[in-house]
């Protein structure tokens, strides 16, 4: 089964990432095997956190859509091209599949062969000529006795059906015959004196030693087969090797990185039955039918800081959502079944865990208590936002205890670590802490950023509009606006597009407004900014 996969969300901040690999800890402290991912390029004021306690940072999470790989495949499904038709058709039968792969020794893709088209050529193809190896020839004969001087075999088949003076004086035999024959001596020594490429004795006779050591050092293979000879002619042309079949040459294979959606495209297009799956690299895996599709195994999720599908990862809707730890208000995501469900009105989802490790009676580590004091100290702004609570205090103050800091100086040196903006693009600055948000038919998006002086931003106001601007009509939202909050005054510099105007005035009862105002007491997005939008917006 695969690792649940603990994330926050996109454009993540120092909450949803120490969040993830916090909660992680603990889930697997519990026996429960999971893994801390991020959906996007972590801030400095993370990698900051991330090394002073010595964690490494989470791998990326591109998405949890379901692959060709989490299907219930047939895996190993497929046949090396150089097993005999006879082989490859009972490896079908005896699995019930209308048609395999075929590979070479490395397991490398070499096409595919259908029960159709091995009929097609067992009534249409020349049915006199062999191109095997010796092992194809013993198997599908049920050979007792032979000796082996080739492994390649290929050649023109005949059969001692004339009386011995006739077939002497009428058959040519040569290095590039295979001849099928009984308990005749002349028909026997004239094979061996043409050195012929193999001699298929049937019924179970046998050369005597004088021929065995004569047929060895000519070169020439030699096979027993209890069969008849009516029962040779009928089975040998099915120890022909399966890549001799007349194939179609249009063949689709998936690769098993594939996602399942793009492969229903596919399949309503081409209506094939069976796929064979590859890797990036042509080795074959295996074959995947039409009717396989349904079974397959779903990425196990967990959702911290965030329970909006568009704040989320990729392919949220085909993957099975466990449990959700936020303090955000909630959202449109719903479930097949009852999940573990935990939303606390605190500053950070990390004082959530907090209470969670208590509650399992689990010892938060060093590092990890080191991240989550990071986190809470991130999210309230060293427990100055008015999202704080009591609770985050508490935390804060027996974490820093644990930690033996000084939680006010680490947290300003924490928050700086961020505020480096110089050189940095528009868009990366815009995007360090981005959100979207949902009223009714309207999405609207804020980003936030904080800093200890405005004067970084007010030379540059013309180009974060205009890329305000280029988000907005790129995303189809109603509104964009850009906070720049100053934690030591506890006020936001305010950058927006045009359409922002209005709602802004209205949001803040503002008799003016123009770029880069200043308002007094906003520092946090989640009760001083989304809420006051979100009552104009719905008005519209």
């Amino acid at each position: 089964m695969k690792k649940i996969l603990i994330f926050g969300h996109k454009n993540p901040d120092t909450d949803s990432v120490c969040a993830a690999i916090s909660l992680s800890y603990l889930k697997n402290n519990l026996g429960e095997e999971s893994e801390a991912r991020v959906l996007g390029e972590i801030n400095d004021e993370t990698k900051f956190a991330l090394n002073y306690f010595n964690i490494s940072k989470p791998k990326y999470l591109n998405d949890v859509k379901v692959r060709i790989k989490d299907i219930n495949y047939h895996k190993d499904f497929y046949i090396d091209e150089e097993k005999s038709i006879y082989e490859t058709y009972n490896f079908m039968s005896d699995n019930n599949i209308t048609g395999i792969p075929l590979v070479d020794k490395d397991k490398k893709f070499k096409g595919y062969v259908s029960l159709k088209e091995i009929a097609r050529s067992m009534i249409n193809d020349n049915t006199n000529y062999l191109d095997t190896n010796f092992e194809n020839i013993v198997n599908t004969l049920n050979c007792i006795h032979y000796i082996k001087v080739s492994d390649k075999i290929r050649g023109k088949i005949v059969g001692a059906t004339y009386d011995d003076n006739t077939f002497i004086n009428n058959i040519k035999l040569d290095s590039n015959s295979i001849l099928i024959v009984g308990d005749r001596r002349k028909i026997i020594d004239y094979a061996i004196e043409s050195k012929v490429k193999m001699i298929i004795l049937i019924g179970s006779h046998e050369l005597n030693i004088e021929e065995l050591v004569e047929s060895k050092s000519k070169g020439i293979n030699i096979v027993c087969t209890p069969l008849t000879s009516f029962e040779v002619s009928r089975k040998l042309n099915l120890a022909n090797s399966i890549k001799t079949i007349k194939r179609n040459e249009l063949c689709i294979s998936l690769d098993r990185e594939d996602y399942l959606t793009d492969f229903l495209d596919i399949a309503n297009k081409t209506k094939h039955t069976n796929y064979p799956i590859v890797d990036s690299k042509n080795v074959c895996y295996g074959l995947l039918r039409l009717i396989d599709i349904n079974e397959y195994e779903k990425h196990r999720v967990i959702l911290v800081d965030h329970n909006e599908s568009n704040q989320s990862v990729i392919g949220l809707d085909e993957a099975s959502i466990l449990e959700i730890v936020d303090h955000h208000n909630l959202s449109e995501i719903s479930t097949d079944t009852p999940i573990n469900f935990r939303n606390m009105t605190v500053g950070s989802v990390n004082t959530i865990i907090y209470q969670m490790y208590k509650e399992n009676n689990v010892t938060i580590p060093f590092n990890i208590a080191g991240l989550m004091l990071s986190a809470i100290l991130s999210d309230t702004v060293l427990l100055n936002s008015p999202t704080t609570k009591e609770l985050d205090k508490v935390v804060v103050k027996d974490l820093a205890l644990q930690l033996n800091i000084d939680y006010q100086k680490y947290g300003l040196e924490l928050l700086r670590s961020g505020m480096n903006y110089k050189g940095y693009d528009v868009e990366d600055i815009i995007y360090r802490d981005f959100k979207t948000y949902s009223v009714n038919e309207h999405k609207f998006g804020v980003g936030q950023v904080f800093s200890v002086d405005f004067e970084d931003f007010k030379d540059r106001v013309e180009e974060f509009v205009e890329e305000l601007e280029d988000i907005n009509k790129k995303n189809g939202y109603t509104i964009t606006l850009f906070y720049i909050s100053n934690i030591l005054t506890k006020a936001s510099y305010v950058l927006y597009n045009k359409s922002s105007e209005s709602i802004l005035k209205d949001a803040y009862d503002l008799s003016n407004i123009y770029e880069g105002i200043v308002i007094d007491g906003i520092l946090s997005r989640k009760q001083q900014i989304v809420p006051y939008i979100m009552r104009v917006i719905e008005k519209i």
